[in-house]
């Protein structure tokens, strides 16, 4: 929760810069009016993403006696994706950015006996495409700041819904996943590209839980959401 703070602030403050740089004087921008003429442009992303589960537990939870369930445990992944621009009047864009997505998520049982931790490392691999309306501030010694927002789909290839079932170490996950995003970055106007680097946080819309009645550490969990938070560095032109 301590990360998801803090990208809220990074978000907050720069939502009130492009609203406060649409009043900016851009006579000093250079760069960026050979980019201004066009209606759309294509680019590339590397990001590093930050990956978890937001857990809501289940009324057996609250009368369970064999495990304690750590919320928040995240894990470190790679993304790399493809970005198509168009623009919408002068202070809006509508992106799409087809991806694929390295994402490592924990699942993490603590006994109340005090036995070792029961730990399930889920590793996906996205098929992601991310749709966003993205606001931004007029130019300013060829920068501009932005926020945008919007919704995501994923589907993990490597999913463990479609394995044997003696595989399943504590929950079967559902591979398709929609999740809403907000973000804010900043734009620079480079003579050959535009480099923009991006926070973002996404939340899932929907319970990613296969319940099995068979799996003790599935009936203690009523709903299961992803959450993550992504550093990306994007390259268009």
């Amino acid at each position: 929760m301590q990360y998801l703070f803090r990208a809220k602030i990074i978000i907050g403050l720069l939502f009130f810069f492009c609203l406060s740089g649409i009043a900016q004087n851009t006579s000093r921008s250079i760069n960026y009016y050979g980019f201004k003429k066009k209606s759309h442009y294509f680019g590339l992303t590397l990001a590093y993403n930050n990956s978890g589960f937001k857990i809501e537990h289940s009324k057996r939870f609250i009368n369970n006696v064999n495990y304690r369930i750590n919320d928040g445990v995240s894990s470190p992944g790679l993304t790399l994706g493809m970005i198509t621009n168009f623009k919408i009047g002068q202070y809006f864009d509508y992106r799409i950015l087809p991806s694929i997505a390295l994402v490592y998520r924990k699942l993490s049982y603590q006994p109340l006996d005090n036995s070792p931790a029961k730990v399930d490392l889920i590793e996906s691999v996205f098929g992601e495409l991310p749709m966003m309306i993205r606001f931004t501030s007029d130019p300013y010694h060829d920068k501009k700041f932005y926020v945008a927002t919007g919704v995501k789909y994923s589907y993990d290839f490597a999913s463990n819904s479609r394995s044997d079932q003696d595989r399943f170490k504590i929950v079967r996950i559902s591979p398709h996943d929609f999740q809403y995003e907000i973000g804010a970055g900043i734009q620079f106007y480079l003579p050959f590209f535009i480099f923009s680097p991006e926070i973002k946080y996404s939340h899932g819309l929907g319970n990613l839980l296969i319940y099995d009645g068979k799996i003790p550490e599935s009936t203690i969990i009523e709903k299961l959401y992803s959450k993550s938070l992504t550093i990306s560095f994007h390259f268009e032109g």
